[in-house]
């Protein structure tokens, strides 16, 4: 597809990550704080760009900052929400607002686009190769300079797994530095 990953990142990557940080405005369920952090991850580790940086190294004027668009994939969605839901829902419970709004992936893509600052295109999907293919479809239409791909599932009993990569052409692009380089 031609496409570089420029950083990646895992949940869970240590023995630390057992317990879902804690993400506000998503409650109940441990899915969008794992794709957020696993995201966060992704993204810090981006080579000679971060996004605390306004300007570039050599020229504050010129340096744009790439277009990076967000994409999630996952198989099933929330299931940890659409269960509490469920539970809620069959006894006669009322259900939060908050549930409603994460009750879509988008909602962790918006929020780990507004983090930090992305200006892409925000894209969920159910298949990990239909993600990887509009991934590639974006960069190369001019959509987006890269994109950030988090696929993210929860396993039961709280084995919750999330993949994130940074994604670029192989050619590159001039806003975007190439690893441990300057634009």
């Amino acid at each position: 597809m031609g496409l570089a990953i420029r950083a990646e990142a895992r949940w869970p990557e240590s023995a630390h990550d057992d317990t879902a940080p804690s993400l506000p405005g998503f409650i109940v369920s441990s899915f969008s704080p794992i794709a957020a952090e696993t995201a966060s991850r992704c993204l810090g580790r981006r080579p000679a760009f971060s996004a605390t940086q306004t300007a570039g190294p050599e020229d504050p004027e010129t340096f744009a900052a790439p277009v990076t668009a967000v994409l999630i994939t996952t198989a099933r969605g929330d299931r940890e929400s659409a269960g509490h839901v469920a539970r809620t829902v069959a006894a006669g419970g009322l259900l939060g607002p908050l549930l409603f709004f994460q009750s879509v992936p988008n909602a962790v893509a918006g929020h780990i686009a507004a983090r930090w600052k992305l200006t892409g295109p925000v894209v969920c999907l159910a298949d990990p190769a239909s993600a990887l293919e509009a991934a590639a479809l974006l960069i190369e239409d001019g959509d987006a300079d890269e994109a950030l791909l988090v696929r993210i599932e929860q396993g039961a009993g709280g084995h919750d797994q999330a993949h994130a990569v940074l994604l670029s052409s192989l050619i590159p692009h001039p806003a975007i530095p190439e690893a441990g380089g300057r634009p």
